[in-house]
């Protein structure tokens, strides 16, 4: 049964592989997943929002290809960050701070049973479509007839093509005030089962990128 369900599921997945920080889709496409930072927008100047939305809209019309920009929300998981106060409260011999940090421990069970605490996740998707570009598909790249050599030297040429995009959106944005990354392949791959079983931890979701890089 379990068998049948996987199979079933991944017929509605239109994702055929994912490697070298790249996602392979079933049609021969390819794309690329930059996790971004968020701007408060509210709390800026009135002449900070008009050179952003003015930044942002000359980025979004050098544009020739479409972006697909995806916010995901999901609902955080605080137990890791409970048992390290809880550590650090054992470890504390100032009995006085040793009352306050069970205080404020039991304040912060309280507060995510009353409410859901949710993180937020910003991300740009990049495409680019070999199959259209080159006349064929691009797993035909990677067809028996031709060496390994050869294979991957014309893999490095079609990433080159599907990076030049990625360039320019982080270049782009930049402009805005916002920072992207592109997602590596194991960041890649925790993003898509978390986003595909909902009901997974949150935990330190793709922490590294989330520290974009340590700035």
């Amino acid at each position: 049964m379990e068998k049948i369900n996987a199979a079933s599921i991944q017929k509605h997945i239109e994702i055929k592989e994912i490697r070298d920080d790249v996602i392979f889709l079933k049609n021969g496409g390819m794309r690329a997943v930059l996790m971004t930072t968020s701007l408060n927008f509210a709390l800026r100047s009135v002449d900070e929002q008009d050179a952003i939305i003015f930044q942002y809209q000359n980025f979004l019309n050098s544009l020739d290809f479409s972006i697909q920009i995806v916010a995901a929300s999901r609902r955080f998981n605080i137990k890791p960050y409970l048992e390290s106060l809880e550590q650090k409260q054992i470890k504390q011999e100032n009995q006085l701070l040793k009352m306050q940090s069970y205080e404020y421990i039991d304040f912060v069970k309280g507060l995510t049973e009353l409410t859901n605490i949710m993180t937020e996740s910003f991300y740009v998707v990049v495409p680019y479509s070999p199959s259209i570009v080159k006349k064929s598909s691009f797993f035909d790249v990677f067809s028996s007839k031709q060496n390994h050599s050869a294979k991957e030297q014309k893999f490095q040429e079609i990433k080159n093509d599907l990076w030049q995009r990625v360039e320019f959106v982080v270049s782009g944005l930049r402009g805005a005030g916002v920072k992207a990354i592109p997602l590596k392949t194991d960041e890649l791959i925790e993003l898509f089962y978390k986003l595909y079983n909902p009901s997974a931890k949150e935990d330190a979701e793709i922490k590294k990128s989330k520290d974009m890089r340590n700035q």
